[in-house]
C-alpha cells in the first residue's frame, strides 16, 4: 500500500478515564475479582520510577521470549520500529522485512484477511501469544489477524522466533513463534491522533490517550481505531473498528494490570484468489482453466477484463462479519529475592458469520423438501446463507521464575485453557421456499 499522507498531533487530556467493559460470564467475573483483590493486597505502596515499572512489565513476556543464551534464531522489534511502518496494515505486513517471512493479503492491500509464513511454515504451526496468552484459533490453529485491527498501535514490542521456539505456557511452537507485548506506559499524560491515507481509498484514523503515572502507582491507557479500504481486488472492501483499554496498579516489586480490547471486522470475501494463468498472462492457460471448471464464456471475459483484480464473487453482501473481545488480568509478584510468580487469567468471546450467495443448490443439501408448483417438481434454488460462530475461550497461564546467586536462572510455566464453540448455518433468503420456516438451520454442532 502506498501512503500519500500521514498526520499526527499531540493534545493534553485530563488524568481521568471511566472504563465500562462489556459483561462477561458470571463464573469468570468472580475469578477475576478474586485475583484482583488478592493481587492488590500483595502490592506494596512504595514509590518507584518508570524504569522499575518497565522492568516489571518485561517479566510477563520473558517466559515466552528467547535471548542470546537460548540457542535459536529470533528478531526483536521495538515500539519505535513498529510505528515507523504502522500505517494501517495488519501485523504480518509489519513483519514482512524480518528474515524468512512471507506474507499474503486476500484484498491485495495488506488490510482485511492477511496471512504469514515463516521459513515456509503456515499459521497453523506458528505459536502466537498476546502478553503470554495463546491467540491461535483453538479449532483450526490458524491466526486471524483481521480480528485485531490496528492492534499494532498498542504494541510495545514483538519477537519472532524462527524454528522450534520457547513455550512455557503449554502452547506448542514447531514452525515459529510470534510474541506480542502490549504492556508499557508513558510516565506523563498524553493524547494523540493519527490519520493515514493511502491507495484504494484506504483510510486509518485512531485516537490514543494515557493518564500517565498517577501518584506513582496508577496508569490507564486507551485507544480507539477505525480502518477502511476498498482493496486492490474487486469487491474486497474492509471496514474495521477496534478499541483497547488498559488499567494498572504498580508497587515497588509487583503489579496487576487489566486489559480489555476488541475488534470488529466486516470484510468482503476475496478468498478465491486469481488463477496463476491470469497473473502470468497465459491465455492458453486461461482457456484451459475455464474449460476444466465448466465456467462459460461470460466468466472467461470477466476474468480477462479484470485481470489481477478479478473476484468471482458478484453478490454485494458476500461478507465476513465477526467481532472478538479480549479480557486479560495480568499480574506479577516477587515472592522472595530469588522467586517471582506471574499468573494471568484470560477470556475471549467471539461471534459472527460469513454470508454467501449460492446458485442452483439442491434442497436436499440443506435437509429441505423439494418444491411442488403445479405438476412441476423443483429440486434446486438460488439462496443466500450464513455460517455462524459463537465461541468462548478462557483459562489461565503462569510462570514461576528462579534467579540464583550464580549463573542458574530457571523458568517454569504452564497453562489451563478451555474452548467452546457453537456452529450453525441458516438460510436467510431462497428463490423458492419449501415451507414457511423463518431462517431455517441446516446444521448445528458444538466444538
Amino acid at each position: 500500500m502506498n501512503t500519500f499522507f500521514i498526520f499526527s498531533s499531540n493534545i493534553s487530556l485530563p488524568r481521568s478515564l471511566h472504563i465500562k467493559p462489556k459483561t462477561i460470564n458470571r463464573k469468570l467475573k468472580t475469578v477475576l475479582i478474586l485475583l484482583l483483590t488478592v493481587s492488590c493486597s500483595l502490592l506494596t505502596a512504595k514509590a518507584q520510577d518508570s524504569l522499575k515499572i518497565n522492568e516489571l512489565d518485561e517479566v510477563i513476556v520473558r517466559a515466552t521470549r528467547a535471548t542470546n543464551k537460548t540457542g535459536m534464531a529470533f528478531s526483536n522489534l521495538s515500539k519505535k520500529e513498529i510505528q515507523k511502518q504502522n500505517l494501517g496494515q495488519d501485523i504480518p505486513f509489519l513483519l514482512n522485512q524480518t528474515p524468512s517471512v512471507v506474507v499474503n493479503s486476500d484484498a491485495g492491500a495488506g488490510i482485511g484477511y492477511t496471512g504469514i509464513r515463516i521459513r515456509g511454515t503456515d499459521a497453523t504451526r506458528i505459536n502466537v501469544t498476546l502478553n503470554g496468552v495463546p491467540y491461535n484459533d483453538s479449532e483450526s490453529q490458524g491466526v486471524f489477524w483481521v480480528n485485531l485491527p490496528d492492534f499494532s498501535s498498542s504494541v510495545q514490542s514483538m519477537q519472532i522466533q524462527r524454528g522450534v521456539g520457547t513455550s512455557t505456557n503449554g502452547a506448542g511452537a514447531f514452525g515459529a513463534s510470534i510474541n506480542v507485548n502490549t504492556l508499557g506506559f508513558e510516565r506523563e499524560a498524553y493524547g494523540e491522533t493519527n490519520v493515514s491515507v493511502g491507495s484504494f481509498n484506504t483510510l486509518k484514523t485512531n485516537v490514543l490517550a494515557s493518564t500517565g503515572l498517577i501518584n506513582n502507582h496508577f496508569v490507564v491507557d486507551a485507544r480507539l481505531s477505525r480502518i477502511v479500504s476498498d482493496g486492490f481486488i474487486d469487491r474486497s472492501a474492509s471496514n474495521l473498528k477496534s478499541f483497547y483499554v488498559s488499567g494498572g496498579y504498580y508497587g515497588e516489586k509487583s503489579f496487576v494490570r487489566f486489559n480489555v480490547f476488541s475488534g470488529q471486522e466486516v470484510t468482503q470475501q476475496a478468498w478465491e484468489g486469481v488463477p496463476q494463468s491470469v497473473a502470468t498472462g497465459d491465455l492458453v492457460g486461461v482457456n484451459a482453466y475455464v474449460d476444466r471448471n465448466f465456467l462459460g464464456e461470460d466468466y472467461k471475459q470477466n476474468l480477462l477484463e479484470r485481470g489481477r483484480r478479478f473476484n468471482p464473487y458478484n453478490y454485494d453482501n458476500q461478507v465476513d462479519n465477526y467481532q472478538q473481545d479480549h479480557y486479560q488480568l495480568i499480574s506479577s509478584f516477587e515472592l522472595s529475592d530469588k522467586w517471582r510468580f506471574n499468573p494471568t487469567l484470560h477470556y475471549t468471546y467471539g461471534r459472527g458469520y460469513f454470508e454467501q450467495f449460492r446458485e442452483n443448490n439442491r434442497f436436499s443439501d440443506y435437509g429441505l423438501p423439494n418444491v411442488e408448483i403445479g405438476n412441476e417438481t423443483i429440486t434446486r434454488t438460488d439462496l443466500v446463507r450464513r455460517k455462524w460462530l459463537d465461541n468462548h475461550f478462557y483459562g489461565a497461564v503462569w510462570s514461576l521464575e528462579y534467579t540464583g546467586s550464580g549463573k542458574l536462572n530457571t523458568t517454569f510455566g504452564g497453562g489451563w485453557n478451555r474452548y467452546e464453540n457453537d456452529h450453525f448455518g441458516e438460510i436467510i433468503w431462497s428463490q423458492f421456499s419449501p415451507n414457511n420456516e423463518v431462517r431455517p438451520r441446516w446444521y448445528e454442532n458444538l466444538g
